[in-house]
């Protein structure tokens, strides 16, 4: 009985430890983290929108308006040109096979969509994860977000994109974050 004892309090001890450091690590580690996550942010914006100077985030109020018809939809930025809004991109986080799903996506004032990239995910490696590869992603440019964007196995018709084989959840996941977006055009013309 008096060996159980003691290894429970060395296994408690090492335990201990090794939550200290790994709290540790975190505090330490928490600000590049936010940092490298911002730079990677604004990548993906001036990716999906290149005509953009600026980018200026959407007033809390209608952020708020957009949250409440749809809480998937993360971020909303003006892509801003000369001193006007040419446009917008929107970040959403649609649910896929293995979890949500960043979509970045950019679009003009006629509804047109300027650019896609997928950030942060967890689909199959070397399948959903597919989805971040530029033969997949492209088929989005030029898109209109005025008409729901579909989803299809084998022959892409008006304003579809063609599944990626075998990881077609994913691929609806991926359109659906761009379809969220049709549902709050009217907040943003206002």
């Amino acid at each position: 009985m008096k060996e159980i004892a003691k290894l429970g309090v060395i296994l408690l001890i090492i335990g201990s430890v090794a939550a200290a450091l790994l709290a540790m690590t975190y505090e330490l580690t928490i600000d590049q983290i936010l940092q490298q996550r911002l730079i990677k942010d604004q990548t993906a914006r001036m990716e999906v929108f290149p005509e953009a100077e600026t980018f200026e985030a959407a007033p809390e109020e209608v952020l708020n308006e957009i949250k409440s018809i749809n809480p998937a939809i993360a971020d909303v930025y003006q892509a801003m040109a000369a001193g006007e809004v040419k446009g917008y991109v929107i970040k959403t986080r649609p649910g896929g096979f293995g979890g949500s799903i960043d979509v970045v996506t950019g679009f003009n004032l006629e509804g047109e969509i300027t650019g896609l990239r997928v950030g942060t995910h967890e689909e199959t490696p070397g399948l959903g994860a597919n989805i971040t590869l530029p033969d997949f992603y492209t088929q989005f440019e030029g898109l209109d977000l005025n008409k729901k964007v579909g989803v299809n196995k084998v022959s892409p018709g008006d304003n579809e994109i063609q599944a990626i084989a075998g990881a077609t959840i994913s691929s609806q996941a991926v359109t659906d974050g761009v379809n969220y977006i049709s549902d709050v055009l009217t907040v943003l013309e206002k």
